[in-house]
């Protein structure tokens, strides 16, 4: 069973501290079975092309790469497209 190399990635752009990223990841917690969640330091020299993007929408969420959603978690959609991706690799 190869179901977690399929596991859609979501990645969170945040910062430390980030008070609003902590909550998000304790709403995000009864699905992280579901997902990989990967962080990224918007405020690593490497990320600076987020950090300039981002700076003041943290916490910005990307599902697969794409755009999902900023500021909080707005659990409907994000249930949504993870559904979606989810059928889609069925």
């Amino acid at each position: 069973c190869s179901a977690s190399a399929n596991k859609p990635v979501l990645t969170l752009f945040t910062k430390k501290p980030c008070p609003l990223c902590d909550e998000a990841k304790e709403v995000l917690e009864p699905y992280k079975k579901r997902f990989i969640l990967q962080e990224v330091d918007i405020t690593l020299p490497e990320n600076s092309t987020w950090y300039d993007k981002y700076k003041y929408d943290i916490p910005v969420f990307h599902l697969n790469g794409k755009f999902l959603m900023k500021h909080q978690v707005d659990i409907q959609k994000f249930e949504d497209q993870l559904t979606k991706l989810e059928m889609h690799n069925d």
